[in-house]
């Protein structure tokens, strides 16, 4: 029987967390003050995922600006994260970009896509 230890992120809480697993299997989670403290654990052992947040280049911006804001629009796996940042600092747009904007699609074959979350102009 394996034993982890987290630290939850769901909330200002951050409740320490134990979770007892066999054969990649969840037993029990211990230690969480409320649901979403399971959930995260639950997930963080069998299937950990992240957002993403970055800076994407711009051309042809009015405002100054050469760089926006993004992140993905979901989580991806954790150990796809280095290639959707490698995906990122590849990528180039044209302004005006606005908030919600898809910057680039499928990021590094997640299904996943990069968003804006800034205006530039």
């Amino acid at each position: 029987m394996e034993k982890r230890n987290l630290t939850c992120i769901r909330c200002p809480i951050g409740c320490q967390i134990e979770v007892e697993m066999d054969n990649g299997q969840v037993l029990s989670v211990k230690g969480n003050s409320c649901p979403r403290g399971e959930q995260y654990a639950r997930k963080e052992v069998t299937n950990p995922t992240r957002i993403v947040t970055s800076t994407v280049r711009v051309s042809g911006s009015r405002s100054g600006a050469i760089t926006v804001s993004c992140k993905t629009a979901e989580d991806v796996p954790k150990d796809k994260m280095f290639e959707v940042m490698q995906a990122i600092s590849e990528l180039q747009v044209s302004a005006p970009v606005h908030i919600g904007d898809v910057l680039l699609e499928n990021a590094a074959g997640t299904g996943v896509n990069i968003i804006a979350t800034r205006e530039v102009d």
